[in-house]
């Protein structure tokens, strides 16, 4: 059914997750990157835990085929700003990214509808 987008794409239940109007942004560091496979017949992503001076959320970010092929690179340690939508995921609270800033670049995940720019990235 998402054939291609590994259940990442536009109309995947895991992306109806994304709601534009909950939309927030979160500074601080990254205590750690992981690989995440947010449900299950979905490819494997990228997450992170950012640290800000309230709480430790969980941020996701998007496939790991993308992410691999992008210039910014996110690391431990990294002090970053997130632009993205909190939601819940597994019981917990999460960000799904939409934009996450370390220094002066900036790693665009999705626009401002909540549309992920890895939908067609492949066909450019």
């Amino acid at each position: 059914m998402w054939r291609g987008s590994g259940g990442w794409g536009q109309g995947s239940p895991y992306n109806k997750m994304y709601d534009p109007k909950a939309v927030e942004t979160i500074t601080g560091e990254v205590t750690n990157v992981d690989r995440i496979t947010p449900a299950k017949g979905m490819s494997g992503g990228l997450h992170m835990s950012v640290k800000t001076d309230k709480e430790t959320i969980s941020v996701h970010l998007g496939p790991s085929w993308y992410l691999e092929n992008q210039d910014v690179k996110i690391e431990a340690k990294d002090k970053v700003e997130v632009k993205g939508a909190r939601t819940t995921f597994a019981g917990k609270p999460a960000i799904i990214a939409a934009e996450v800033k370390k220094g002066d670049e900036v790693l665009k995940l999705r626009d401002d509808n909540g549309f992920p720019v890895w939908s067609g990235w492949r066909r450019r």
